[in-house]
């Protein structure tokens, strides 16, 4: 039995390690964001609500453009037996939202081992061990991994574009990547465009072949989430499509913000590589292998800076083939490293990792205080209950559910939750509201209970440690001042 076991850990210790980090950050950081909360609340639903479409959380709360159910149901496929059990032990909704969340890691992961896999295959066990060291000492790319953004879902895809790729396989990539555009994201378009171009160009395809090929796979892409999110959005849909009008025919996406061209190489490749920023680069020069497998996703980025507003989890997708020149370059100066250069290049590299640990230290510890409204929902969970047994409504700000709050956070009665928008701050004491999850501090008629703090910024300072995090109150919870029941506890105050 030892042999046995010690191979399979020998087999699967890459996994293991990626794996074990992957959990961390979901039970650190267990709640989710804006961005997250179309597929967290369809998600919910889904486990929760069944086939009782209505009740679905999308239909009172569509959001600006709407987004695919796929991902959401195969999610909530693989969890579902996770689920079950932690109904029957009445549990608390919160470890189904880890549930759904860790079995999306576990995709994200294993696609991310085929890739990984034809990496060993192709440059060696050497560069697959720098390939893993990269990647586990990079924050985002694993933080963002048990995280049901529709980049994340595109990027399980996309990991299997760049296995197949490295394989040789490129009718399969191109099967995966229209996938993954038709269904998840239509920005996927501008890395397909490239490498299907590579690909004729090297002649590893044929234009009539591709051609036959990406229009039945497209058809029949189409053809299922038509069919799917139909039902879900009792409407004739195609969701993607809409995200593509939105985004880039009518361009709206710059009313959440817009950045100059050159971010995407200026801040977040640089935040989301670290080490592998300036490696990947080295990489190019030092194999000749390494510029054909860049330059489509190089091609990706630059199409993509055309468009105005940008967030780094839009080009998430192209950290795993950027990691793959920067583990090449780590992977030679590793071998080089007696010689006098090289032997600078390899103290320098050294460095250079010590600090990306670092700043992934830094950056999880800001993420963990970055979801306010999900531990004040808690505490006030923890400490709110009150002696009789009416229903005690909590109305939640848009503010709040942005910042942590989701339905996997709800407990059964007495509570009871609103959403509703658009009521004036004086008006709230007209509604039948025990407490208020609100970013104001002051509100007529209710008392402030307490607050929770997140973070603000970073302070540079002389001494240890070098640098701080700066928190202040960013979520207040109110009582309604005309209940006794509740002034009568004792609350720590803002």
């Amino acid at each position: 039995m030892a042999p046995k076991s010690s191979k399979l850990i020998e087999r699967f210790r890459y996994d293991l390690l990626l794996g074990f980090i992957v959990a961390f950050y979901a039970f650190m950081v267990p709640y989710t964001k804006v961005e997250e909360s179309f597929n967290v609340q369809a998600m919910h639903d889904i486990l929760y609500h069944r086939q009782h479409i209505d009740n679905y959380d999308h239909l009172e709360f569509p959001g600006v453009v709407p987004r695919t159910f796929i991902g959401a149901l195969f999610v909530s496929f693989l969890a579902s037996p996770f689920v079950l059990v932690i109904n029957l032990l009445h549990l608390p909704k919160i470890y189904g939202l880890l549930a759904v969340r860790i079995v999306l890691g576990c995709v994200v992961l294993s696609t991310l081992r085929f890739f990984r896999i034809q990496i060993r295959n192709k440059f060696g066990h050497q560069v697959e061990a720098f390939y893993i060291i990269l990647t586990a000492i990079q924050f985002h790319l694993l933080f963002y991994a048990t995280r049901p953004l529709p980049n994340i879902l595109a990027l399980c895809a996309v990991n299997m574009v760049y296995g197949y790729w490295l394989k040789g396989s490129s009718y399969a990539a191109l099967s995966c990547l229209i996938f993954a555009t038709i269904i998840f994201r239509c920005d996927m378009l501008l890395l397909l465009c490239p490498l299907g171009l590579e690909f004729l160009v090297i002649k590893s395809i044929s234009f009539w072949g591709a051609l036959k090929r990406c229009t039945g796979v497209a058809l029949l892409c189409i053809g299922l989430t038509v069919f799917i999110d139909s039902i879900l959005w009792k409407k004739l849909l195609w969701p993607e499509f809409h995200v593509f009008w939105f985004n880039s025919v009518l361009n709206r996406s710059s009313e959440w913000g817009t950045h100059p061209m050159h971010w995407y190489f200026t801040s977040a490749l640089p935040r989301s590589l670290l080490a592998g920023y300036p490696l990947f680069l080295l990489g190019v020069f030092l194999d000749k292998r390494v510029l054909p497998s860049i330059l489509p996703v190089l091609c990706f980025i630059l199409l993509y800076s055309k468009l105005p507003h940008k967030e780094l989890r839009f080009i998430i997708s192209s950290v795993p083939m950027f990691n793959l020149s920067a583990a090449i370059a780590a992977n030679r100066i590793y071998n080089n490293r007696q010689k006098t250069f090289w032997k600078l290049l390899y103290l320098i590299m050294l460095g250079l990792l010590l600090i990306s640990l670092g700043c992934t230290v830094i950056t999880f510890l800001a993420s963990y205080k970055n979801y306010s409204s999900g531990y004040a929902l808690k505490e006030l969970h923890r400490t709110g209950h009150l002696s009789n047994s009416d229903e005690q409504w909590v109305h939640i700000d848009p503010f709040s559910a942005m910042n942590g709050i989701s339905r996997f956070c709800e407990n059964d009665f007495p509570w009871r939750y609103s959403k509703e928008e658009d009521i004036p701050l004086h008006q709230l004491q007209l509604k039948n509201f025990t407490y208020l999850v609100n970013e104001h501090p002051v509100i007529d008629g209710f008392n402030c209970l307490f607050s929770i703090s997140g973070f603000s910024r970073l302070r540079l300072q002389i001494g240890f440690p070098p640098i701080l995090l700066v928190t202040e109150p960013k979520v207040f919870v109110h009582g309604y001042s005309g209940n006794m029941d509740l002034l009568h506890k004792n609350w720590p105050g803002c």
